[in-house]
């Protein structure tokens, strides 16, 4: 029996393993299709593409790109991309740029709250790899101003703190046609975790049918089973294909592992059983 993980990370973009670390410890957890879902790149999955090849792993080549909707920020993720294509790699640089001019502003801000250097650690952490808040959370939890991730984004770079950088990312349509440009399909991410009424969700899932959108995140790796629930709900109402993925950063994170992800509820289409999906050039 197959099993899917349509959403993980991975040093190229916030993740704390390397491209081909991933898919090696995708393998070890049974995972026999993996989508590498970086941030708003997609420069790790030509190393990921060579480990699954010597694995015999399925890797479908992904991205997650943040959209901007009505003032909130969505998460969108792009699973059958081709890396290659020029409006996808345009609209890649795009948001390349307002990250970079999100992280020093970051950085400003939290040098007037005399918290100084952070800049400078986040870059040469991220190397090649986009700079995101999570860079920020790890380096306010290993400089003591923070005891956890968590509390470093209760106190510093969630909405509405100190330290936080409202940027305006390219837009819900946008980001989609990028995607189905470049011949995949997008998703949309965690659709729970925006804190959105369900008349605003609801909304938000028009919006994004209507731009192009295919697929929801039906299962997660932190979905309990009334999350399940309730985001089935969503893929019937709209008409759109189920997703699931761990959202996997961090090994050390014991709650969200590779793999780990509570059965798709029957009755509702999988995004794999998608014709484009199931067409698309897989690797290996």
């Amino acid at each position: 029996m197959e099993k899917y993980d349509l959403h993980s990370h991975s040093t190229a973009s916030d993740g704390s393993l390397t491209p081909g670390q991933l898919v090696t410890r995708a393998h070890e957890k049974g995972v026999t299709a993996l989508a590498l879902t970086d941030h708003d790149t997609t420069n790790g999955l030509e190393e990921a593409r060579r480990t699954a090849q010597n694995l015999g792993l399925r890797l479908i080549p992904g991205i997650e790109l943040s959209a901007s909707w009505q003032k909130h920020c969505l998460h969108i993720v792009g699973l059958g991309i081709d890396p290659t294509n020029p409006v996808l790699q345009a609209g890649i640089e795009k948001q390349q740029q307002l990250r970079s001019q999100r992280a020093l502003k970051i950085s400003e801000k939290l040098e007037k709250k005399r918290i100084f250097g952070a800049f400078e650690a986040v870059a040469q952490k991220a190397g090649s790899g986009m700079i995101t808040r999570l860079h920020y959370a790890d380096f306010l939890v290993e400089n003591q101003h923070v005891e956890s991730q968590q509390q470093a984004f209760d106190k510093y770079l969630g909405q509405g703190k100190s330290a936080f950088v409202s940027t305006t990312w390219a837009s819900l349509e946008e980001t989609i046609h990028w995607i189905t440009e470049s011949g995949g399909i997008a998703v949309l991410a965690h659709p729970l975790r925006y804190k959105l009424t369900t008349s605003k969700l609801k909304k938000a899932l028009s919006a994004f049918k209507q731009a192009g959108g295919k697929g929801i995140e039906v299962v997660t790796g932190r979905s309990s089973p009334d999350d399940i629930h309730r985001s089935l709900h969503f893929a019937r109402l709209f008409e759109l294909s189920a997703s699931q993925g761990s959202d996997f950063h961090n090994p050390a994170n014991e709650w969200v592992e590779l793999g780990r992800l509570a059965d798709m509820p029957t009755g509702i289409q999988p995004v794999w059983e998608m014709e484009n999906i199931q067409g698309l050039t897989i690797y290996p």
